[in-house]
């Protein structure tokens, strides 16, 4: 038994397999971002509707159509003090209509073409990083994820084998709302019809644990959203003392406290409902004024369900909803067989090329087939310690490497026969042969390096995979042609004295 210097003193990381050797998901989401130009109308129309309140503008009529606020003032000093307000405020917008007639001003704004795209443009971008942050801190190891055209996104789940978790996960938009409940209604009324102005319905979803049945119980709820998500500063799962029961505890940054605070303070005993993706999680009644920050999400939870609404809140949320057009499962078979395939065709190369050394450079051939043996090694230990990911095509790269390793020594070895043929003592042509093969190996596998840094910086995946390990290969190879086994023929001709070289 080895005896422990220290505890783990021995390295221990594992090699990251791709998606083509452990299995995984393989996903191309298209973000909706029709929606995210949407989203910012309805936050502009906000502020239209709230600034004129504020600066005592009366507004005959205000709405939002999609991507269109239409405005209609009556009134030379409305009219006046209005226009005024959009130069000053929203000079960004464009007008797409105009009528004037008499003292009534009726606009049609919208976002010109350019901010448009430069909307739609930043939605995805958001929408790539906020997909990484929930894969990240949902564990995967060495995901791929990409943007494809203007509005895809690539994502590739090396070994996850809970889907429908995962596609939960990701595609969740995630749109945290605090929003009171309008108590003054019914409801089941305003279902049948009687929907209230400035109110919606929405639902709370929970599972009877008896039945096991969803049950369903309806909200009437204020349109006007006191406080969103965007304020959040952290998510964690905690444990309920009292019923034993997992919840999602949820911080706000310094502004966002004080907004909780003022509308907790102005809305004692009554309901604030807490909305997320349309659907009410919680709806409790506002017992006094909340300061601090803090607040808690309960619900029918789970600890894994929890835990992954702590993730998509930590995360933020998405700037637009997203759709799954296609999903791939890998399963680990097909991962299995790739594994054996590709080790096979390895060791059938390598074994190949350590027998022809041997066979035709005799003893000098055996010190080849070291360094090729641990040119593998540190290509193994090079993955590993920067966290690379090995896939199918990154073993093709690796017996490439195989080839490329000894035909630096080979190199080496016809260099060394041409000294030794000239009458020159072994010393001398082992020195001369690494001198004058030196800088021709140098130049190949330079220039072989180069190409394999382009592939990484503009290949895809797979491409990624064979140009890291090309790289890892070429590097390790220059190594231990050049340095490892100078010092074994060193090695040799010192302490045994050699007078021939068996080559």
């Amino acid at each position: 038994m080895l005896p422990t210097l220290k505890p783990g003193i021995w390295p221990n990381t594992k090699i990251n397999l791709g998606l083509d050797l452990q299995g995984g998901m393989h996903l191309v989401l298209e973000v909706d971002t029709e929606k995210a130009v949407e989203s910012t109308m309805e936050r502009l129309f906000q502020e239209m509707r709230s600034l004129a309140r504020k600066e005592r503008i009366r507004l005959s009529d205000i709405q939002v159509d999609g991507i269109q606020i239409a405005v209609r003032v009556t009134g030379r000093e409305n009219t006046d003090k209005f226009e005024a307000l959009l130069n000053d405020e929203f000079p960004g917008l464009r007008e797409q209509n105009r009528i004037s007639s008499g003292d009534t001003l009726e606009l049609v704004l919208d976002l010109p073409e350019q901010d448009q795209g430069h909307i739609k443009t930043l939605a995805v971008d958001q929408a790539l990083e906020t997909i990484r942050n929930r894969i990240d801190q949902f564990g995967v190891s060495e995901p791929d994820i990409r943007k494809q055209g203007d509005r895809r996104i690539l994502v590739q789940l090396p070994g996850v084998k809970n889907t429908d978790r995962a596609k939960d996960l990701i595609g969740r938009t995630a749109l945290l709302e605090f929003k009171l409940v309008d108590e003054t209604s019914d409801p089941r009324e305003a279902l049948a019809g009687a929907l209230p102005p400035g109110t919606e319905v929405l639902f709370e979803v929970r599972e009877d644990p008896e039945t096991r049945r969803a049950v369903k119980t309806p909200f009437l709820l204020r349109k006007r959203t006191l406080l969103t998500g965007a304020y959040l500063t952290d998510a964690r799962v905690q444990i309920d003392s009292q019923y034993n029961e997992p919840y999602v505890s949820i911080t706000f940054d310094r502004k966002g406290a004080r907004i909780f605070e003022r509308v907790t303070g102005e809305n004692v005993k009554r309901r604030l409902a807490i909305v997320l993706d349309d659907k009410v999680y919680s709806a409790p009644v506002i017992q006094e004024k909340i300061s601090g920050g803090d607040a808690r999400i309960t619900g029918n939870f789970t600890a894994e369900t929890a835990r992954d609404l702590a993730i998509v809140l930590r995360a933020g949320a998405l700037p637009a909803p997203v759709t799954i057009l296609e999903e791939r499962t890998v399963g680990p078979s097909l991962g299995t067989d790739s594994i054996r395939q590709g080790l096979i065709s390895m060791l059938v190369g390598g074994v190949i090329v350590v027998l022809f050394m041997v066979v035709y450079y005799r003893g000098a051939g055996l010190i080849a087939d070291i360094a090729l043996i641990l040119n593998i090694v540190l290509i193994a230990g090079g993955l590993a310690a920067f966290k690379a990911t090995l896939t199918l095509p990154g073993i093709a790269g690796i017996i490439l490497t195989i080839g490329m390793a000894v035909d630096a020594n080979v190199l080496i070895f016809e260099r060394i026969r041409e000294e030794l043929t000239l009458g020159k003592t072994p010393r001398a042509a082992v020195d001369a042969g690494f001198k004058r093969a030196s800088l021709t190996i140098l130049d190949a596998n330079v220039t072989t390096l180069i190409a394999a840094l382009v592939l990484f910086q503009f290949g895809t995946g797979p491409v990624k995979g064979f140009a890291v390990t090309l790289s890892l290969g070429v590097i390790s190879s220059l190594f231990t042609a050049l340095i490892l086994s100078r010092s074994i023929f060193e090695s040799l001709m010192t302490r045994r004295k050699v007078r021939r070289l068996s080559i």
